[in-house]
């Protein structure tokens, strides 16, 4: 069953991405590179497909209506409603041909809104907490969890920026969240489909890509990370798995405080990759050697939160 399930989704992933490379193509689905940005190669990405992550989104309804259960709903929700969030501001983007989509402080509501009301779900249903074992009360448990989710779906948001870079980050974290989270029920099945499905799209997403998961995946897919931890009571099982992640967010806000208190700045560019970009590391070289910073990171984390 589980090799049924792992061929299904990544037959129907890679599947449906072909064909809807084609139909963003013929309709000119692209999105344009802001103005501020890294400014390489934007000739070539200005005129590559831009909402590949439509597709998880589809997927993830699968999912759903494979396992109807209320452990999936509570599981699948969050993915599927973030990575609705981000289609909206992928849509914007697309209708008003700019760079610019969802307004930041609107989109960034509309999260910490959808984050809120799932974390307390999740709360009420009796499967919140940071680890097991780790006794804390709901009114440090409750508002931690609050913002770890939120900040994971900007994080991988963040990280979305090169060739690569967040799928295949991805995939590294549901490596370490193979000695994080234990198996069963929704967990394996979960991890199963988001691996296939993920894996399908990264067939297409290697530079030079095809297409880009945009902010439809992104926000997906970061969704997905908080989900599993949260789900099953081990919220700060987000740090080592989102290791990559983290540190990009931490790059972007150590700029912008950089920037606004002290008039100076400690990178390049912002988040990091771009910084290595700006420094003339060629973008599958920075993908790579993120990969493998993320690997050795999430796994050493991963086995010194299991020794304590």
């Amino acid at each position: 069953m589980r090799f049924l399930t792992a061929l299904l989704f990544f037959v129907l992933s890679a599947g449906l991405q072909w064909v809807w490379i084609k139909i963003q193509r013929r309709i000119h689905m692209t999105q344009q590179q802001k103005w501020y940005g890294v400014n390489i190669d934007n000739d070539i990405k200005e005129k590559t497909p831009s909402m590949g992550g439509v597709i998880f989104l589809c997927l993830g309804v699968l999912a759903l209506i494979l396992n109807p259960s209320w452990e999936g709903l509570m599981f699948w929700s969050l993915p599927v409603l973030s990575g609705l969030i981000g289609f909206v501001d992928d849509w914007l983007k697309f209708r008003t041909h700019t760079s610019e989509g969802f307004r930041s402080m609107s989109k960034l509501k509309v999260q910490l809104l959808l984050c809120g009301v799932w974390v307390i779900a999740v709360w009420l249903s009796g499967r919140l907490g940071l680890w097991p074992g780790w006794e804390f009360g709901v009114w440090v448990s409750l508002p931690l969890t609050f913002l770890m989710t939120a900040g994971t779906i900007n994080a991988v948001n963040i990280t979305d920026g090169l060739d690569g870079l967040a799928g295949g980050s991805f995939l590294v974290s549901l490596g370490a969240l193979l000695l994080l989270v234990p198996g069963g029920g929704v967990n394996s099945e979960a991890m199963t489909e988001l691996f296939f499905m993920t894996a399908g799209f990264m067939f297409y997403n290697l530079r030079p890509a095809k297409t880009f998961m945009g902010d439809t995946g992104s926000h997906f897919l970061g969704g997905a990370l908080a989900a599993l931890c949260v789900i099953n009571g081990r919220t700060l099982a987000i740090i080592p798995a989102g290791f990559i992640f983290i540190i990009e967010m931490l790059s972007s806000a150590i700029q912008i405080f950089t920037i606004r208190k002290l008039n100076r700045r400690v990178f390049l560019m912002a988040p990091l990759h771009h910084h290595y970009q700006k420094k003339g590391l060629d973008e599958t070289a920075v993908t790579l050697r993120f990969w493998l910073v993320h690997a050795v990171g999430a796994v050493m984390l991963s086995l010194l939160v299991l020794s304590l």
